[in-house]
């Protein structure tokens, strides 16, 4: 399912949802941030508001084939929804990707910056701070809180609420069987966002912390907040 919106003319920012079935508030905090108008209207917009539809009339984390999406963005695409977005996505190049994603194991919101060796960006700051101040919890990690493959950690830094991650070094560990966020910071972005709400919170409030972080995000994009993208 992909929708474009705004102006073609202006940057694009590619925002995606619902890659695994059994997170549904990304899917419906997309929705609705269209529907009230709270997308930054100097950029437009190309947005994937259901990766893996058949996983999500059926409430599973992955497709109708078993197959986990998100871990088949590599080798041109191994599932037939991965190769349809890349197919999709082909020359095209983006401002900034945000997708948005839930944690049965959390209780507190995060995010992944993922970027390629040397970059220097501000996203993660400023989102939390601003997630912290509409009251939303943080999440917390735990030395055996997993956040990857087996050996990734080396390639992050932790933080309250958010993971920095190199996505030059921490792909490998994926041995191809690669997400979206390195798929699209090697080809196609120069930061790729993934937000984390917990499953254990209730619906409502997950969709809000979404839609906080999205319009977080867009604000440090646009230079108004206090991070340099400006």
């Amino acid at each position: 399912m992909l929708a474009e919106l705004g102006d073609p003319r202006l940057p694009v920012v590619n925002i995606s949802a619902g890659v695994h079935g059994d997170e549904p508030a990304g899917v419906w905090a997309l929705l609705s941030l269209v529907a009230d108008g709270l997308l930054d209207p100097r950029y437009s917009y190309r947005l994937w508001p259901c990766f893996n539809p058949t996983g999500f009339a059926a409430g599973t984390r992955t497709n109708a084939e078993g197959t986990d999406v998100n871990r088949t963005f590599g080798r041109g695409g191994t599932s037939p929804e991965a190769k349809a977005i890349l197919t999709a996505n082909r020359d095209r190049v983006f401002e900034l990707a945000i997708d948005l994603h839930e944690d049965h194991e959390a209780d507190g919101f995060y995010l992944y910056e993922t970027a390629p060796s040397g970059w220097r960006g501000s996203y993660a700051r400023p989102i939390t701070a601003g997630m912290a101040a509409a009251g939303f919890p943080l999440q917390n990690f735990a030395p055996e809180f997993e956040l990857g493959p087996p050996g990734s950690e080396a390639a992050q830094t932790r933080g309250s609420g958010a993971v920095l991650v190199d996505a030059t070094r921490e792909a490998p560990f994926f041995k191809g069987a690669l997400p979206l966020g390195l798929v699209l910071v090697r080809r196609a972005v120069p930061c790729a966002l993934t937000f984390e709400t917990p499953r254990s919170r209730d619906p409502a409030e997950r969709v809000a912390m979404h839609r906080v972080a999205v319009v977080e995000a867009l604000r440090q994009l646009s230079g108004e907040g206090n991070g340099n993208h400006a």
